[in-house]
Parts: structure tokens; C-alpha cells; sequence
């Protein structure tokens, strides 16, 4: 056993475990729900390293679980952090494993087609501005990325506005785009509790990029879920990261829509002066020094606001031939 597993109950049966990754959050939330006679829910779960497997037996454990007890392991989104483990899951416990129908034919299938769809990313970098000694390393990057990631080999589908049962109690599945295409929350309005994973967080901004396999406007998507997060107005999430509970979500919803909103006249602004393309343009919004792959992360988050903008009229782009790279301008 290592140090005592990090578990907060949360109500009933669920209990939320803080599970180390090696990224700047340093722990992703995984919740656990153990109802007597039910079946045994794993919410996340986390990437594959020996840290993070060592505390999920940790945290079953201390539940008098193990692996083979585990019915259903249930994904928010298909980041690495959250799905890393699912085909392990899957394999020492035949659980069933189950997703939103939306990220099911996009997110959780890049896993899949990894191979052929990184040509795909690595243009898609390039032709809005990415230097080519970034582009050299993200191949490796990301490989090292997906070696962390085990797919799962079958998904269920879960579909919006369709009931799960935790802890004895019905939960309505969320669609919460943005962060993720298909990204997932559960709902239980009686408790006032909302199972959010990273749609939304305390302390940082969910990073919303645009990716060469994701919705054309995910930052449209992002604000569609903090208007549906305001009006639900739960009492408290349980978040992904820097969590496990949060309170004051519609506060932090509006909080963050004013956070975009900046960002979409401060990128209006910069476009106006001088076409650029956008990492020219993420050098302006993230002026603090970044490694390689926050750099990476710095333009998707850029293309997402200046691309909600082209599509409101509000901006336009034009190909340069002799640079290769999309320009934007007003």
C-alpha cells in the first residue's frame, strides 16, 4: 500500500479520489460509487502510470473493492487524464464501458485512428503558424501521450437527457461541450450535485482549443455550457481538477464567460491592427513564457476565439501562399 488514498465522500455511496497525473494539476478526481447490492461505478479514471494505478487499487480498497468488482466505468471526456485507463478497467473487470454518443464518434475514436489522423493535426498546426521546431517535437509529444492511453474495445453510448443511477439516485446526463466535443456531466437535481469534470474548474480556465478533429466553434460550444451551468445553478460540483468539490459554479460560470470575452475583443483588437496568423496572435495572448507543448495548447486556445469570431462576421481569414499559413484580419 502507498499513503493513504485521498477520498472524499460526497454523498451516499459516491466517494470522489484524487488520482496523481504527471501534468501541472497534478491529480485528476475519479469517483467511485459502491451502493450495497448495486452496481459498482468508476467514473474517470485517470492515465496509465504505475502512480496512478497504484492509487485507484488504493482507493478500491479502502472501498473492500478490487478490480473484478467494478460494474461500469462511466467517461466525461476522452483526454488522456480521464480515459487513460479505461481498456485496463475493462479488462480486469469486464466492466461496461459508457460515454456520451457525441464523443464516442469523434473524441474516444481518435484513439483509435491515432496513427492516421496525426498528419492531420500536425498540417493543421502548420498551416496556422506552428514553427517548425515545435511541429518537429509534437509527433513525439503526443506519442508519448497515447502510450498512456488504453482504449476500451467496446462503448456504450449514453445520450442526453437519459438517466443513470448512482448511489441509489437517478442522474440526467449533460452534454457539456467546449473543453471536449462530447463532453459528459451527470446531474442530480434533488441533491443540487453536478458531476462536471473539467466543463468547469475553480482557480484555472478549462482550456478550449480547436483541434484538427474537433466542432468548428468549441469556444460557441464552451459558452452555450456556461449559460446551462448558470441556470442550473448547482450547490456544489464535483470537478475534475483542483477539486474534488467546488461550490459558488454559477459565480465561476460567469466569471468565466467575462474571462472570453476579454479574450474576444483583446483578439479583435490585435487582428485589426496587423493581419497574423494565429500563433502570431497566441504570442500576444499568452505573452508569459511557455514550454513547446503550452505553446501547442496556446494556439488551439487562440484559433478558438479567433475562429468564433470569423464565424460571427466579426473577423476574416486569408491564406498566405508565400508563408503557408492562415492570416487573420478584420
Amino acid at each position: 500500500m502507498t499513503d493513504a488514498p485521498l477520498l472524499t465522500h460526497v454523498l451516499g455511496d459516491l466517494h470522489a479520489l484524487q488520482v496523481p497525473i504527471p501534468y501541472p494539476m497534478k491529480y485528476v478526481t475519479v469517483l467511485l460509487d459502491r451502493p450495497a447490492g448495486g452496481p459498482v461505478t468508476m467514473i474517470d479514471c485517470a492515465l496509465d502510470t504505475p502512480e496512478a494505478r497504484a492509487a485507484l487499487e488504493d482507493g478500491l480498497a479502502a472501498l473492500g473493492l478490487h478490480w473484478p468488482d467494478v460494474d461500469r466505468l462511466i467517461i466525461t471526456h476522452h483526454h488522456p487524464d480521464h480515459y487513460g485507463l479505461a481498456g485496463v478497467v475493462e479488462e480486469r473487470s469486464g466492466a461496461q464501458v459508457q460515454m456520451l454518443d457525441v464523443e464516442i464518434g469523434r473524441g474516444e475514436r481518435y484513439w483509435h485512428l491515432w496513427e492516421e489522423w496525426l498528419p492531420g493535426h500536425l498540417k493543421h498546426m502548420r498551416d496556422h503558424g506552428l514553427p517548425p521546431e515545435s511541429l518537429d517535437s509534437m509527433g513525439a509529444d503526443n506519442r508519448r501521450g497515447r502510450e498512456r492511453v488504453h482504449p476500451a474495445s467496446r462503448v456504450q453510448p449514453l445520450r442526453e437527457g437519459q438517466h443513470v443511477e448512482l448511489s441509489g439516485q437517478p442522474w440526467e446526463v449533460l452534454w457539456l461541450p467546449g473543453h471536449a466535443d462530447g463532453h459528459l456531466g451527470l446531474w442530480n437535481e434533488a441533491e443540487g450535485t453536478l458531476i462536471a469534470g473539467d466543463a468547469i474548474l475553480p482557480r484555472i480556465s478549462p482550456n478550449v482549443g480547436l483541434y484538427a478533429y474537433t466542432r468548428p466553434d468549441p469556444l460557441g460550444d464552451y459558452l452555450q455550457t456556461l449559460g446551462k451551468l448558470e441556470a442550473l445553478n448547482p450547490a456544489r460540483a464535483v470537478v475534475g481538477h483542483h477539486g474534488p468539490v467546488m461550490t459558488g459554479v454559477q459565480a465561476r460560470a460567469r466569471e468565466l464567460r467575462a474571462h472570453h470575452h476579454e479574450r474576444l475583443d483583446f483578439m479583435a483588437a490585435e487582428a485589426a491592427r496587423e493581419p497574423r496568423s494565429a500563433y502570431d496572435l497566441s504570442l500576444a495572448m499568452f505573452p508569459r513564457d511557455l514550454n513547446v507543448s503550452g505553446r501547442r495548447f496556446a494556439l488551439a486556445e487562440t484559433l478558438a476565439h479567433v475562429e468564433h469570431l470569423r464565424l460571427l462576421g466579426q473577423l476574416y481569414r486569408t491564406w498566405n501562399e508565400a508563408r503557408g499559413v492562415w492570416l487573420y484580419h478584420a
